[in-house]
């Protein structure tokens, strides 16, 4: 009688994923782009405080953003009325992350050439886009305060994996029960050198300050003479 086998595929693909995202960051170091993969639950402020972001930035980099939604072309639609940057909608068909090859195509369908700076919003989810590496030169993830300041703890590898976090949606804090202390030591149990952000797309509140650590991790790629 044969007796059972066992395949760790999961692992398998995450494997060649990570393979895959050799061949994005060799494409985009030729190219000298910058390329920030962003983060957050359905509903945390990605394309709002990207739109806020992207014209505090295009002043010196020349910037492009992948939408990525599993349908609709609402939030590239967004980006493109509301900065007038190069932007392309990339849908996933159903998939809840984005995968190094998918990543990779979206790339070639925006096209590099005349970019500094790419933005990919990813897909809404705190779990299954952090196990997935998009060949991103920064990871930068949102908690929003709606979302609770436990986050951190309920779903470390998302944390773990970021670069920064900018905590949004300063402007309810008043009506939930968020603690900006309790957010930034939940973040540091999972990652103690993640940049927090604390931020408002709405006044504006800490985005010139998250600009300006763009500005200064893209800087040191792009120019790097």
């Amino acid at each position: 009688m044969k007796l059972m086998e066992t395949y760790l595929i999961k692992e398998d693909i995450i494997s060649r994923n990570n393979e895959k995202a050799k061949d994005v960051r060799s494409l985009l170091e030729g190219k000298g782009v910058f390329y920030i993969n962003l983060m957050s639950s359905p509903g945390a402020g990605k394309t709002t405080l990207l739109s806020k972001l992207i014209p505090l930035l295009s002043a010196e980099f020349r910037t492009g953003v992948i939408e990525a939604d599993i349908d609709s072309d609402k939030d590239a639609l967004a980006i493109e009325r509301e900065t007038g940057v190069r932007v392309i909608q990339m849908h996933t068909g159903g998939a809840c992350h984005i995968t190094c090859q998918m990543s990779l195509e979206a790339l070639e369908a925006l096209g590099t050439d005349g970019l500094d700076l790419i933005f990919l919003e990813n897909i809404g989810n705190l779990v299954c886009p952090a196990e997935f590496d998009t060949g991103a030169d920064m990871n930068l993830v949102l908690l929003s305060v709606p979302e609770g300041d436990d986050k951190p703890l309920k779903y470390p590898l998302m944390f773990e994996v970021a670069n920064a976090v900018a905590v949004t949606k300063l402007d309810v804090a008043p009506v939930f029960d968020f603690n900006g202390d309790t957010a930034v030591g939940n973040i540091k149990k999972r990652n103690k050198n993640a940049k927090i952000f604390f931020t408002c797309a709405k006044d504006g509140a800490g985005v010139e300050e998250l600009a300006q650590y763009i500005r200064e991790q893209a800087v040191k790629k792009i120019r790097k003479d």
